[in-house]
């Protein structure tokens, strides 16, 4: 049986649901036998003993993150595999930018109250890497708040489709939020040995209206290694858009090296699961061989 590979997990040290080490378990049991926790904003998930526990269960674990950034105006995710976890201008940065989330939050929890949603401002608080997904299932999975999501939704959103409705900028509970740019978040990658790669360019399509010509003036800028291209996106109505072939072919056209990833926070029953098991991405073992070597050297 092939072994099969995901780059892009969340743990619940961002926004996700499962410890990394339940991550390791699910991957273990679904025959996905390398694997990189890219947790927003945040490495630590990673130490000893992780990687201990999944060598000894014949894991491997390729160290990454998913930097949140800003470039004119829409919101960038910019992942970096196989640097130096240590590196303190890295995780002085990353700290930096948690930081900034939770000012936001503070600022953005006034918004969303003004309109009327009820918070549970005290628990977003002890969420270390807070998100917009976070809050947006806060509310969401409020039965106090059930009657006003009606009103403005005519049915209960998903998390996705609150954030672009209600949070995103031009939206009722829009807040500014510090960030750093691809740019930065390039450099400092790099200056931590590691790769740079542009996070699910179909998202950016889909949701920001970016052209081919934007993502790749942006990859160019940037200065990044590679993209996202073997993505399966989910669209704010839970449609699933397949367009890995297209972005396969985009990368070697521009001469950009390719990853793979399930971005997974939970097991829904919507998005892809750990392994992306099920999904239609045709990846043979010599191009696994060649997106891992592409990170690794």
């Amino acid at each position: 049986m092939k072994k099969l590979v995901d780059l892009h997990i969340h743990s619940n040290l961002s926004d996700g649901s499962l410890s990394p080490v339940e991550i390791i378990d699910i991957a273990s049991n679904s025959n996905v036998a390398i694997i990189s926790i890219a947790d927003h904003d945040t490495v630590d998930a990673y130490n000893d003993s992780l990687i201990k526990y999944a060598r000894n269960i014949n894991i491997k674990i390729i160290p990454a993150v998913e930097i949140s950034t800003k470039y004119h105006g829409k919101g960038i995710h910019v992942l970096g595999y196989n640097f130096d976890i240590n590196n303190n201008k890295l995780t002085d940065k990353l700290y930096t930018i948690r930081n900034a989330r939770h000012i936001y939050l503070h600022k953005v929890i006034i918004q969303l109250e003004k309109i009327g949603f009820i918070i549970d401002a005290q628990s977003l608080d002890k969420i270390n890497a807070v998100t917009k997904a976070h809050i947006a299932l806060n509310i969401i999975e409020n039965k106090k708040n059930e009657k006003l999501l009606l009103q403005i939704f005519d049915h209960i959103p998903n998390k996705g489709e609150f954030i672009e409705v209600i949070m995103n900028e031009g939206c009722p509970a829009y807040v500014k939020k510090e960030t750093i740019s691809p740019i930065e978040a390039s450099e400092l990658i790099k200056e931590a040995g590691g790769k740079v790669i542009l996070a699910h360019p179909v998202a950016y399509k889909y949701e920001d209206g970016l052209t081919d010509n934007d993502i790749l003036n942006l990859v160019k800028e940037m200065n990044a290694d590679g993209i996202e291209a073997n993505y399966i996106y989910i669209d704010k109505h839970n449609n699933k858009i397949n367009e890995v072939k297209y972005w396969n072919n985009f990368a070697k056209k521009h001469n950009l090296i390719t990853t793979i990833g399930s971005d997974f926070h939970n097991i829904d029953g919507i998005h892809p699961t750990i392994g992306l098991i099920n999904e239609n991405i045709q990846l043979n073992d010599s191009d696994i061989t060649s997106i891992i070597g592409s990170l690794l050297n």
